[in-house]
């Protein structure tokens, strides 16, 4: 492994699986601001609960489609997965109640995301041993592509021919990117049909379950931001929507380079749990720091800066988990398993968020305490799982 057209092409399609995936789901900012204007009688927490639902399926489908690539089904899950991502946002673009939201952008486009982003991430930890990090990160950087190509979208057209067809435009990026996704998939390693769903035996060892447990802390608190940054904007600094919607491209664009830059760190001197580290407890930092936020000059220099701490961790948490596997056959099984512990903190973090700027009649700062706090806790846990 470690180079050449195939594996690189892997690459290619985690990137752009991640841009149907994660880069979507990462511009759940947009669709937070558009979901509050037209649907008055919900509630910021139910409204959030949506894209929630979405992350929360995408790791807990995770887990099951990491074993079936264990098992020889890479382009079944592709397949399947792509084909629920399209229906999920042709039917989110013509919805027109809450639970007509729950069921196509939050439960249809998270299976699909479930069934497509662990296999396609997980094949190409197969392919790279000493630049793994790297690849991977390269990969993940799909999530800053659809990060700026989406809010684009909608800045561009969400005005001049309204939300059904901006998110339909949104759907055919996604179709073209599903059409190379399953021409130029392939894996690496013969399947292992036979074998556990789940690797449990896994949480026998102390660094996994203590790195587990702080993933869970730490993706408990980082989706709050990315949901709120844009509601945010416009109801504490009174920013127009366009600006607000900047501020998400802006702290979906860092994250580009960010996961380049830190998969490269991870690989030539530190690995990437000791590099996740000081990530969880500066995004920790951040988030007090974000109580202190009162214009837009420094709004922006809080979205740079979490944007590009925050998708660092983001990045580095798949090859991490690979970093704990010995056996590259169980590689899907133990990421898809570490997902499913991560998927109920992603479902419950971000209502929580939701829930404590209601209790605080819409300020932010209990909302803001919760992920410092979380974020904060999250990295002693790492540090634990470093050292044990």
């Amino acid at each position: 492994p470690d180079g050449g057209l195939r594996a690189w092409s892997q690459v290619l399609v985690a990137h752009l699986v991640a841009i149907n995936a994660w880069g979507y789901l990462n511009s759940f900012g947009l669709f937070q601001s558009y979901y509050t204007t037209t649907l008055p009688t919900a509630s910021p927490s139910s409204i959030s609960f949506v894209g929630s639902l979405q992350i929360f399926l995408s790791f807990l489908v995770g887990s099951i489609s990491g074993r079936a690539l264990d098992a020889g089904y890479l382009r079944p899950c592709l397949a399947l997965g792509s084909g629920l991502q399209i229906l999920g946002i042709f039917t989110t673009s013509v919805a027109s109640k809450y639970w007509h939201f729950v069921l196509a952008h939050g439960i249809c486009k998270g299976l699909g995301d479930g069934l497509v982003f662990t296999p396609a991430t997980a094949v190409v930890g197969t392919y790279f041993v000493r630049r793994r990090a790297l690849a991977m990160g390269i990969g993940a950087a799909g999530t800053a592509t659809g990060g700026l190509i989406f809010p684009v979208i909608a800045q561009r057209l969400m005005e001049s021919v309204g939300f059904a067809w901006t998110v339909r435009v949104m759907g055919c990026v996604v179709v073209g990117n599903a059409v190379v996704i399953l021409a130029c998939s392939r894996a690496r390693l013969a399947g292992r049909r036979r074998g556990d769903l789940f690797a449990w035996r896994a949480f026998g060892e102390r660094s996994y379950t203590l790195f587990c447990v702080g993933m869970f802390l730490n993706w408990w608190a980082l989706y709050f931001a990315f949901f709120y940054i844009s509601v945010f904007a416009k109801d504490r600094l009174d920013i127009d929507s366009a600006t607000s919607l900047t501020l998400l491209l802006v702290m979906n664009a860092v994250g580009g380079p960010s996961r380049v830059i830190f998969g490269l760190l991870a690989d030539r001197w530190l690995g990437p749990v000791r590099i996740i580290i000081p990530l969880a407890a500066c995004t920790g930092v951040l988030f007090y720091s974000w109580a202190a936020v009162d214009s837009l000059g420094a709004l922006f220099a809080f979205c740079v800066t979490y944007g590009f701490i925050a998708s660092g961790i983001a990045g580095l948490f798949p090859p991490a988990c690979a970093s704990l596997t010995k056996d590259l056959k169980s590689v899907g099984a133990r990421t898809g398993m570490c997902f499913a512990v991560v998927s109920f903190a992603t479902l419950t973090g971000p209502p929580i968020g939701g829930a404590l700027v209601q209790l605080n009649h819409g300020g932010y700062l209990y909302g803001q305490i919760f992920g410092g706090t979380a974020l904060m806790a999250g990295a002693s846990f790492l540090v634990a799982a470093r050292i044990s």
